[in-house]
């Protein structure tokens, strides 16, 4: 099975107000790019991936994230992280509605293709599952096979809301890169030590980690 991925990616200006610790106002939307770029560009590299639909309504962002091979989908709802990812996946499957569809997080920037395939084989045996963050709080990916609706219910708690709502949640091993999302300093610091993409790698070499 190949799956079309819709990641949801807010205005740069606003994205990862929690690292405020970590990166001074000038970098932070240049950092949620590069997080945004390196998802991105290890998801198109993944052999179970289709495509890309990044939904945001950000001119930059969707700029560069096209030249990377991404359908950029307008967030028309404005209404928030569910509304954007109902809003795209509506989009996939308007011109294929057999699409198996998976949500994704834009701040993966560790991600790795083989990873992400492993949790991808282990979605396809199930209409809708899902995998936790490397909190084990939230939720990083979402996975409708054809046929099942997204129905995503992101935000504080997701892995028990998703988990209530009748996904399965996946266990399998050796995918901390697609657990590993960034909201903190200390979150990127761990990104780090498991190995970024080049973009972020990048940003971060401006900024002073302890450690790194």
């Amino acid at each position: 099975m190949q799956w079309t991925l819709v990641i949801p990616l807010k205005p740069l200006a606003r994205a990862k107000s929690r690292l405020a610790d970590t990166a001074a106002d000038g970098l932070r939307p240049g950092l949620a790019l590069a997080f945004a770029q390196d998802t991105v560009a290890a998801a198109l590299a993944c052999q179970a991936v289709k495509d890309v639909a990044v939904v945001t309504d950000d001119a930059l962002a969707g700029r560069e994230l096209s030249a990377l091979g991404a359908r950029i989908v307008p967030d028309t709802p404005g209404s928030g992280l569910n509304a954007a990812l109902r809003h795209g996946a509506t989009a996939v499957r308007v011109s294929r509605p057999e699409s198996a569809v998976a949500a994704l997080n834009a701040d993966l920037p560790a991600l790795r293709p083989l990873e992400l395939s492993r949790v991808l084989d282990a979605a396809a045996e199930f209409p809708r599952a899902f995998l936790a963050d490397a909190a084990a709080v939230g939720t990083t990916l979402l996975a409708a096979a054809p046929g099942s609706e997204l129905a995503p219910a992101f935000g504080p708690d997701s892995r028990a809301r998703h988990a209530a709502s009748g996904a399965v949640e996946l266990r399998p091993a050796d995918v901390e890169s697609v657990r590993q999302d960034v909201d903190t300093g200390a979150d990127l610091r761990t990104a780090l030590a498991l190995g970024v993409g080049p973009r972020t790698a990048a940003v971060a070499a401006r900024l002073l980690i302890p450690g790194q």
